[in-house]
């Protein structure tokens, strides 16, 4: 074939060490995917597949050649379910839409989403709601609390977990859905009295408190729908875990590979 083609036997030899070396190299790539999909519970989609394998084993792979390992390996991260249709009311208050999708921000503590999703148990009717407020600037969780029942003390117990959490701070936009607790007269009082600023999703459309409904997908898909759960214990003991996961370790592209708390401390640090 170098005779014909009029190449040089050294570059036949040339390219079989370098495909030797390729191979190996997508021996130990493959390795380390099946070692991640199971360590993380099979959560990793291949762009957060390639930042583990990049940041743990300081590599500079393209998420393209990770994504073609994951095919080849039949690896894939689980699959969101579908959302839940909830039933309207009337409102006792309504606030404007001042956020208007501009899902970014400059500063911690600069908006916050927040709402409401529940959680079943497997073979009982109790169900478990769980409230939270998530900061815009860096997508971690500043507060959250679990309940039974999904009424205003769940919410407003929430919201006083992060301003405690987060003494001082005021002029924040709160953005939230026309849930009945966030259009209740005594939360907006809440908000008055710490000089926050109002916001709301307009009527059916889900996609303006968009990274909160991100959120719940993401730990639904990561952590619930992967598990059994037959208690209540057990339960708010995953979400706790969770949680904590995603603040902590779980790195995140938007924040060029950091988790949540690290690109927070950074931004409170400078």
């Amino acid at each position: 074939m170098c005779r014909i083609l009029d190449l040089p036997h050294s570059s036949y030899y040339k390219w079989l060490k370098v495909k030797d070396k390729v191979n190996l190299e997508d021996q130990k790539i493959e390795e380390s995917i099946k070692n991640y999909h199971e360590l993380f519970n099979h959560i990793l989609g291949y762009r957060r597949m390639t930042l583990w394998l990049n940041i743990i084993n300081g590599t500079n792979y393209n998420v393209k050649r990770i994504r073609r390992h994951m095919r080849l390996l039949y690896i894939a991260s689980a699959i969101r379910r579908k959302k839940t249709n909830y039933l309207r009311y009337k409102p006792e208050q309504v606030g404007m839409n001042v956020l208007e999708r501009e899902f970014s921000a400059t500063k911690p503590n600069e908006k916050w989403l927040t709402d409401v999703t529940e959680f079943k148990i497997i073979g009982s009717s109790k169900k478990l709601y769980l409230s939270a407020i998530l900061d815009l600037y860096d997508n971690s969780i500043v507060a959250y609390k679990m309940g039974l029942c999904n009424n205003n003390d769940l919410v407003f117990r929430t919201f006083d977990k992060a301003v405690q959490a987060n003494p001082g701070i005021q002029q924040i936009l709160f953005h939230s859905d026309r849930g009945f607790q966030y259009t209740n007269r005594i939360f907006k009082k809440k908000l008055d009295n710490n000089k926050f600023i109002q916001s709301m999703s307009r009527v059916g459309k889900c996609i303006d408190n968009g990274p909160m409904e991100s959120f719940w997908g993401t730990l639904k898909c990561e952590m619930y729908h992967l598990r059994k759960f037959y208690s209540i214990e057990d339960l708010k003991q995953g979400i706790e875990d969770y949680i904590k996961f995603y603040n902590e370790i779980r790195f995140q592209t938007k924040l060029k590979g950091s988790t949540p708390i690290n690109f927070r401390n950074q931004a409170l640090v400078n």
